[in-house]
C-alpha cells in the first residue's frame, strides 16, 4: 500500500481508513493488532508534520524524544516525562532500544558527523545510509530493540529526502513521533549541508493498531480533515552546534529554573522551541499554571504553536506546585 500527501495528517487520515477497511489480526507483543504489511508513505511537505488534531496533535512529549534521540542517552529519566510508556521498556533504569547511542556513538561513530562528511565529499552518494537495527538485536535477548532498521539520506538537485525504513510502526502512538523526529533531523540535517529540504519517505514492513487503540483511531476520523500548516522553516546555519545548549537549557528547565527564551537564543525560531520546552515543564513548576502559559503564548514568534499551548490550558498542572527554594 501507497499513501502520498503533503502533510502528517492527510497521512493518517487515509491510513487509518485503510487499516480498518484492510487490516488484518494479528498477535503483537503487546496485545492484538490490526495490520497492514508493506506500507510506503510519502510527505511532500515534511515540515507539515505535527498533526493539527485535538486527538493526535502531541508536540511537547515529540520535542522530548527528539532531544533524548540528539543526546545520545538511553536512560529512562529522561525520557519518562515526556513519554511515561517507556518506563514498560526499561531493564534497570536503561532503554536497550534507544536510538540516541547509535545515533552518536555506534561503535564509537557519530553517524551524522559521517553522514555529513559522506555528502560533503560525494553529494550523488547511495551509500549515506545511518544504521539502527544491529544484528545483536535478534541474537541477544533484549525487552526492547529497535523499531527502526536505517534511515538513507538522498541529496538530489540541492534537496535532501529522507528514506526511513522500520521493522514494525505503531500507526497510532509511533507514528506522529516517528515523522516528526525523523522529520526534523532531516531538516537539521539539510541546514547543515547548506541544502533545502526535500521530501519524506517511511516504509514500514508491519504498519498495525492495537485493538485497544481502534477507538481513539475512529474519534481521530471523526474529527475530520485537517488541511496543510507547516511549521516555520529552519534558520541557516548547523543546528547540531545548538544541540548542547538546548540540552542544558532542558536540564535547567527540569530543574525548575526561570529563564528567558530571547536571551538563550537570539533566533526566533529556537526561541519559540524553548518557548515550547518551557510549556511543557510549567505543568511541574509553575506556581500560577495558567497564566505562565498565558505569557508564554504571548511570546511566540509564531502563531503556528498556539493552538497546542492553548490544549494544554486544559490539561492542568501535573502537581502541586514546590515551594520556592
Amino acid at each position: 500500500m501507497e499513501i502520498e500527501k503533503e502533510c502528517l495528517d492527510a497521512v493518517l487520515y487515509y491510513l487509518y481508513q485503510a487499516i480498518k477497511e484492510h487490516g488484518q489480526t494479528n498477535a503483537g507483543s503487546r496485545g492484538n493488532t490490526i495490520e497492514l504489511l508493506g506500507v510506503a508513505l510519502r510527505i511532500t511537505k515534511p515540515r507539515a508534520r505535527v498533526s493539527r488534531s485535538e486527538n493526535r496533535g502531541k508536540p511537547f512529549s515529540a520535542i522530548g524524544e527528539l532531544l533524548w534521540y540528539l543526546s545520545g542517552s538511553d536512560t529512562l529519566t529522561f525520557i519518562e516525562p515526556y513519554v511515561s510508556a517507556y518506563r514498560d521498556d526499561a531493564v534497570d533504569g536503561v532503554i536497550q532500544g534507544a536510538y540516541g547511542p547509535r545515533l552518536r556513538s555506534m561503535r564509537g561513530v557519530d553517524q551524522f558527523a559521517s553522514i555529513e562528511a559522506l555528502l560533503t565529499k560525494k553529494p550523488g552518494s547511495r551509500r549515506a545510509v545511518i544504521q539502527l537495527f544491529n544484528a545483536e538485536d535478534i541474537a541477544t535477548d533484549h525487552k526492547e530493540i529497535p523499531c527502526t532498521t536505517t534511515l538513507q539520506f538522498h541529496l538530489r538537485d540541492g534537496l535532501l529526502h529522507l528514506s526511513v525504513t522500520m521493522r514494525s510502526n505503531d500507526a497510532f502512538w509511533g507514528l506522529p513521533h516517528d515523522a516528526f523526529c525523523f522529520t526534523m533531523i532531516q531538516e537539521m540535517m539539510a541546514r547543515r549541508l547548506g541544502v533545502e529540504l526535500g521530501e519524506y519517505y517511511h516504509y514500514v514492513g508491519s504498519m498495525h493498531v492495537y485493538e485497544k487503540h481502534i477507538e481513539h483511531i475512529d474519534r481521530y476520523l471523526i474529527e475530520g480533515f485537517q488541511r496543510t500548516a507547516e511549521m516555520p522553516a529552519m534558520p541557516a546555519g548547523d543546528p547540531f552546534e545548538l544541540v548542547d545548549h538546548l540540552l542544558s537549557i532542558e536540564s535547567r528547565l527540569r530543574a525548575g529554573e526561570d529563564l528567558d527564551a530571547d536571551t538563550e537564543t537570539a533566533d526566533p525560531y529556537w526561541a519559540d522551541f524553548v518557548r515550547l520546552l518551557q510549556v511543557f515543564w510549567a505543568r511541574e513548576h509553575a506556581h500560577d499554571y495558567p497564566k505562565r502559559l498565558q505569557e508564554l503564548r504571548g511570546q511566540l514568534a509564531t502563531s503556528f504553536y498556539k493552538p497546542y499551548v492553548d490544549a494544554r490550558l486544559h490539561v492542568g498542572p501535573r502537581r502541586p506546585p514546590q515551594a520556592a527554594a
